[in-house]
């Protein structure tokens, strides 16, 4: 306000003193040119700068939109909510505010943590009020490359736009479930339409301060959509060969031995014995994009955290992109269970499918003549496997400043 006052005395003055020096009676300016003028001065952006500083700049805008991605990838779940520069930078502020959480202690990034892949290193992550989520956070890294168009673990949600809003509602994770006195989805866009810099900011790309869900849900899917992964030591071979069966240059007999291994279906006996072939892993998260096939079942994983109950619907899976980074270190725990800490727990699990009675919704890759599947992968079989998936973890997406928390105080 101040600011502004002097602004307008600035203005003031100088008019004046064209006045006097012109004899221009002073009764005949237009206060409505001085006014305009003053406004003029004002910064549009002024709120979004104090929040954000030169993290956020809407006349240079990060490339969200056009990042390419190798010839080989062909999986895109995208649909008509296309990339775009601006909305994809609202969905980064929104994805990091912890205003969306009825008592601003969590933001979606607080369970989706950049440096693990956009996933937690905790078993279950913090909600609002004492509130645990029921799941292990899932990675979020290419979730724009899958065939497989749900979300969540158990494929609740029909798209990405639909899954954004849905944490935001859960009573336990972000609160505004409507439920023992708290508020709603709507109590929410009243709550960020009163935002300064969201006012600037929905102003500049909808032309208009109004804050809606589906707006919200754009944004953010476009955002996450944006994060992609393809600088790793695998995408360095396959853009070297014409398919994913050749033996990359790049790779040590063992990771390409550890390829062969994923890519190549196993033989089992009457038992449920592999006697020949690899592994065929390959067989429900498929290269290149290594995404999950949407007809995939369960993986014998029915436990439920905290309970000795069991649930036979967690059929969906992130990429297998940056489970570890590219030094092996692994992102975050594995499964919807979080029961697995390394890869060669996981494989344990493959290794020997439990025949469970109450699970019936196994998929049939891994239960040969309804017996759960015996690999039986030798020691060395295990070390190439896991060299192989090492060759996932790209190093970009953990650093790249478009992705990171733009807040300057949050």
């Amino acid at each position: 306000m101040k600011k502004q006052f002097k602004i307008s005395v600035f203005i003031f003055f100088l008019i004046s003193i064209v006045v006097s020096c012109t004899k221009i009676d002073l009764a005949t300016v237009n206060l409505g040119t001085v006014n305009t003028a003053m406004n003029a001065i004002v910064d549009p952006f002024a709120a979004t700068r104090a929040a954000f500083g030169t993290n956020i700049d809407f006349t240079n805008l990060s490339n969200y939109a056009n990042q390419g991605k190798p010839a080989y990838i062909n999986n895109d779940n995208t649909g008509t909510d296309t990339i775009k520069d601006n909305k994809a930078t609202l969905g980064r502020i929104l994805f990091y505010d912890k205003n969306l959480s009825v008592n601003n202690t969590v933001a979606c990034a607080s369970c989706h943590k950049q440096a693990f892949a956009f996933s937690d290193t905790s078993l279950v992550s913090d909600g609002v009020f004492g509130g645990v989520t029921a799941r292990h956070a899932m990675r979020l890294i290419n979730a724009r490359f899958a065939n497989e168009a749900k979300f969540f673990w158990n494929e609740r949600a029909a798209s990405l736009e639909i899954q954004t809003t849905m944490p935001i509602q859960d009573h336990a994770e972000m609160g505004f479930s409507g439920v023992n006195g708290r508020g709603t989805i709507d109590t929410l866009l009243n709550k960020l339409s009163k935002i300064n810099y969201y006012k600037e900011i929905f102003k500049v790309i909808y032309g208009d301060t109004l804050v809606t869900q589906t707006r919200l849900q754009e944004s953010l899917a476009q955002f996450v959509r944006s994060i992609q992964s393809f600088d790793s030591k695998y995408d360095s071979g396959r853009a070297r060969v014409n398919n994913d069966g050749v033996a990359f240059p790049n790779f040590t007999a063992t990771e390409n031995a550890g390829k062969n291994l994923y890519l190549t279906p196993p033989v089992f006996d009457g038992n449920g014995n592999r006697i020949a072939g690899g592994v065929g892993c390959n067989g429900c998260h498929r290269a290149p994009e290594f995404d999950i096939d949407p007809n995939s079942k369960n993986n014998g994983i029915v436990g439920i955290i905290g309970s000795t109950s069991i649930e036979t619907n967690d059929t969906r899976a992130p990429s297998l992109r940056d489970l570890v980074k590219a030094d092996g270190t692994p992102n975050s725990k594995m499964m919807h269970t979080g029961q697995f800490t390394t890869v060669a727990g996981v494989l344990g699990h493959y290794n020997n499918i439990p025949n469970n009675p109450a699970n019936n919704n196994l998929d049939g890759k891994l239960r040969a003549d309804g017996v759960g599947n015996k690999l039986r992968l030798t020691p060395t079989e295990t070390a190439q496997l896991i060299a192989f998936i090492q060759t996932l973890g790209g190093t970009n997406v953990y650093v790249d400043k478009k992705w990171s928390n733009p807040f300057l105080s949050q």
